[in-house]
């Protein structure tokens, strides 16, 4: 049976596990935020919120006074002691920064003293550039601001208005249109030819010549002198 192989690895080994959760605690309690994968954030919150439990219980033992007595010197004085140093040894074996040991205890474990657990938040963030990779943030409860869940945007601020000059603005009077007259269309006269094509000009030619010339009726005084005439001849021949 295989056994403490609880959680994920992190394609790490063991020591170098520890190393990475130790680093990113530290970094958690000195900027209260950090954006890591997701997979380092679910792992690095069981991690700190132990030593954040810890940093709790050093806080309310030192207020209540459950110290352990000091060792007397060799004088026989005993020292009377105020910190819960049982505690910060524990602690300090993750933590190494001295800065960082001093913020746990004095700032963060007093902030959190009326929270039962639920110290850190986990908000998660689009895929990382480059591999893809989930992301998130991984925030203290009560050193983040604080979200009600009303989406504020900034409105644009307003245009200055347009200050006037003092200058007197002369008023100029107004142009009257011109009057455009209305020229009627001219309208041009088209005159037909018509022009007659050889063809049919040849063809009036033997019209012409085909048709015979008519003798033109006698007038009635034409009769009347030839009635005349020969009754004159016909007196000569009488006589």
């Amino acid at each position: 049976m295989i056994h403490r192989r609880v959680g994920r690895k992190l394609n790490r080994t063991w020591s170098h596990k520890k190393a990475l959760m130790c680093n990113l605690a530290t970094d958690l309690f000195l900027h209260k935020k950090l954006v890591t994968t997701e997979a380092k954030a679910k792992e690095l919150r069981p991690f700190a919120e132990s030593l954040i439990t810890r940093a709790r219980i050093a806080l309310r033992n030192e207020q209540n006074g459950n110290l352990p007595s000091a060792r007397p010197n060799k004088a026989g004085e005993v020292a009377t002691v105020t910190k819960d140093f049982v505690q910060r040894r524990q602690v300090g074996r993750f933590i190494r920064n001295k800065a960082v040991l001093q913020e746990l205890f004095d700032t963060i474990a007093p902030a959190v003293a009326t929270r039962d657990g639920g110290y850190t938040r986990i908000i998660k963030l689009t895929p990382r550039r480059g591999d893809a990779a989930r992301t998130a943030i991984i925030e203290l409860v009560d050193f983040s601001a604080a979200q009600d869940g009303v989406v504020r945007r900034k409105k644009k601020a307003a245009a200055a208005p347009k200050v006037k000059s003092s200058a007197p603005v002369e008023a100029v009077a107004p142009v009257a249109a011109p009057i455009v007259e209305e020229v009627a269309p001219e309208v041009e006269e088209v005159i037909e030819e018509t022009v007659e094509t050889p063809v049919e000009a040849v063809d009036m030619q033997a019209d012409t010549a085909e048709t015979p010339v008519e003798d033109a009726p006698a007038s009635d005084d034409a009769p009347a002198e030839s009635s005349e005439a020969s009754a004159d001849g016909g007196d000569a021949s009488a006589e």
